[in-house]
């Protein structure tokens, strides 16, 4: 949001996005538009304005979580196991994920290839937050060389949206992300 903005779209720009969090909170990433411009009191033309797609809300509502993450990505990054420190961040942003409604879907590419234009400002946050992590990793050989953050995400991201329904989602979600990392075959 602009500071170039009158302070009634300023007001209007964080009552929307306090209305957006709670609504977003209570009923996931499909959350009304409708509805949240109706109990911030604005038009769905105002909340469209300043959020010209679901994803730019999602992001803006995520915000300060992506921001959290990558903060965490960085302290990480130097550590003495950096498979350990990779699976560390990866967990953390599945627990974020999982205890988060709408962080998934924020951190989710929409269509089949991601919009060079719009792109996803959330995932793209991420991936550059994780990739020193990765490539640390990679370079100790702890990961194959193969694996990209993009896939990493996206793995996570399909973790979690297919346990939000679940009794207890984060532990669903961390269940299924320890499945990941160990595999299928028993370990020797």
């Amino acid at each position: 949001m602009p500071d170039r903005q009158r302070a009634d779209a300023r007001r209007n720009y964080a009552r929307i996005l306090a209305v957006a969090e709670d609504e977003i909170a209570a009923h996931g990433a499909d959350a009304s538009l409708e509805q949240i411009a109706r109990v911030a009191g604005v038009g769905s033309a105002t909340v469209r304005r300043h959020f010209p797609t679901r994803q730019a809300l999602l992001a803006a509502v995520s915000r300060k979580r992506i921001e959290a993450l990558q903060a965490r990505a960085q302290d990480l990054t130097g550590g003495d196991d950096s498979r350990s420190a990779l699976l560390e961040w990866l967990g953390d942003v599945v627990a974020y994920c999982a205890s988060t409604r709408g962080l998934a879907a924020a951190l989710a590419y929409d269509g089949p290839e991601p919009d060079p234009v719009q792109g996803n400002s959330c995932a793209a946050a991420l991936e550059e937050a994780g990739d020193p992590l990765l490539h640390r990793a990679m370079r100790d050989g702890a990961v194959a060389g193969s694996v990209t953050m993009t896939d990493l995400l996206t793995l996570i991201v399909g973790i979690v949206l297919a346990t939000e329904r679940h009794p207890d989602p984060a532990a669903s979600a961390d269940r299924l992300f320890g499945l990941t990392v160990a595999g299928l075959s028993p370990q020797r």
